[in-house]
């Protein structure tokens, strides 16, 4: 059983066969793949998924905190199983590649802002876009 679907059953999540190859799909994700591409892929394991089917999952995994939704530039929402860790994210603006990193002094910096504005962080995203450095 993979991660997501252990996650679904953990919150008394009904598995159908469908949910149960979205949520395989999604787990085995290296990148962040929009509903589109995740129905390619679920697709290719059942081809009687349909595109509503993999929009109502991703709605649901998404509601129960199962997974993030991304939201580019580009349009079109990525999604990435809810990390247990904090992390930003680095989009490179030419390939669409997503490329996530932690920064201490950045996280630092972030709380240090919001306690001089008269705040305490409890939550926040970042997304820096960029280009190749041209070398």
């Amino acid at each position: 059983m993979d991660r997501i679907e252990k996650l679904c059953i953990e919150k008394g999540m009904r598995m159908t066969e469908q949910r149960r190859v979205i949520a395989r799909v999604l787990s085995a994700a290296h990148d962040h793949p929009d509903v589109e591409e995740l129905y390619r892929r679920a697709h290719a394991e059942d081809p009687h998924i349909s595109i509503a089917t993999v929009y109502r999952t991703v709605r649901l995994f998404e509601e129960a905190g199962i997974i993030s939704r991304l939201d580019l530039r580009d349009g079109r929402s990525r999604y990435e199983e809810a990390p247990e860790t904090h992390h930003d994210h680095l989009i490179d603006m030419k390939t669409g590649k997503i490329v996530e990193f932690v920064d201490e002094e950045i996280e630092a910096l972030q709380h240090a802002i919001a306690k001089k504005l008269g705040y305490r962080l409890v939550d926040h995203r970042m997304e820096l876009y960029g280009v190749p450095v041209e070398e």
